[in-house]
């Protein structure tokens, strides 16, 4: 055992009762002898457990029927969501001007974000109250399972199904291995042949059947020649939703002015696009520990880092890449309009 291996061994041992999902950058949490005997399965029970002790607390701030409505599929979607006069204005005040952003390729989809520091939000009153509404926050927090500060940012998903690269964002799949959340307020209409989301209803609770499911995986994750599967972000195949009782993935094809609020841990991907096409979000996300009891106590709620989060992640990651020489995703593009073309 090197001395590098022995230096890291604490770090991977505290990982474990963390929020690490990969099978091979952590050698414990990847281990095929210690998963066989139950180390992975234990983090999905007990992230599970803990998940629905905070989700009865985190229920009152909810409307009683969404909850109804999320504890069966997953997920919630309100048309509509904001009234039209607020809606026309939000719209105004996002595709006017320019942003800075970064932009990721993923084989046919680039995905642009643009960070909403409150410099950003300075001069757009109805984004900035909608980032701290009650309902929309306490929707993404219930499907996190978690209280806290949510990650927002202003998306851009543009497609070419020309390219010959895969997306793999298409792919049936799993975020991780516990609760976390993704929101999206749709800016343009989304067709059945625009990329709709896509979510397989139900796939959020551990079932016994989703349980045996995760534990076959962990066996063999870190070998997997599926790269985001070994990460830890299990791709399924359609024989996997049956042998779990799961049903096929529905399409969430939508009117703008919707919002789709889902818990990840359950099945969802992003159809592929038949057509080239652009549509534009306010998105918002959150993922905390899986294994903290409490609601509360989140660091990036903190006066000085509350919306700035997502500057300071992005900053840090140019500075490691400058020093370090490890290349990050997100590149930067520039001032660019909200529905302009691909950068990159």
């Amino acid at each position: 055992m090197s001395l590098t291996t022995i230096l890291k061994m604490p770090l991977w041992a505290a990982e474990i009762l963390g929020s690490s999902k990969s099978f091979l950058k952590n050698p414990l949490i990847g281990d095929p002898r210690l998963n066989e005997k139950g180390l992975h399965r234990w983090r999905v029970r007990t992230a599970a457990r803990l998940a629905s002790s905070r989700r009865a607390r985190l229920a009152v701030k909810l409307d009683p029927a969404d909850v109804v409505a999320f504890n069966r599929d997953g997920f919630l979607l309100k048309r509509g969501f904001l009234e039209p006069e607020r809606y026309a204005r939000l719209k105004e005040e996002v595709f006017s001007g320019t942003f800075e952003a970064r932009e990721m390729r993923q084989g046919q989809t680039v995905s642009r974000m643009i960070p909403l520091p409150p410099s950003v939000l300075k001069g757009r009153p109805v984004l900035r109250r909608l980032l701290s509404d009650a309902q929309f926050v306490g929707m993404i927090r219930y499907a996190a399972s978690q209280g806290g500060q949510p990650l927002y940012f202003l998306q851009t998903v543009i497609a070419d199904p020309a390219r010959p690269a895969e997306d793999p964002q298409t792919a049936l799949h799993a975020d991780t291995f516990h609760p976390t959340s993704k929101a999206w307020l749709f800016l343009q209409d989304v067709g059945e042949d625009d990329g709709p989301f896509s979510n397989v209803p139900g796939s959020h609770r551990l079932t016994p059947e989703r349980l045996a499911w995760e534990y076959e995986q962990s066996l063999t994750a870190r070998d997997d020649a599926r790269h985001h599967h070994a990460l830890g972000s299990f791709r399924v195949w359609p024989q996997d939703l049956e042998r779990m009782k799961l049903p096929a993935p529905i399409r969430v094809a939508v009117p703008e002015n919707t919002l789709v609020v889902a818990d990840t841990f359950g099945f969802h991907a992003r159809t592929p696009s038949t057509k080239a096409t652009l549509r534009a979000e306010v998105h918002a996300y959150m993922r905390r520990n899986p294994f903290l009891p409490w609601t509360g106590l989140d660091p990036k709620a903190m006066p000085g880092i509350a919306g700035r989060e997502l500057d300071i992640f992005l900053r840090l990651e140019d500075f490691v890449e400058r020093r370090f020489g490890r290349h990050h995703i997100w590149r930067p593009v520039g001032r660019v309009a909200v529905d302009a073309p691909a950068q990159i």
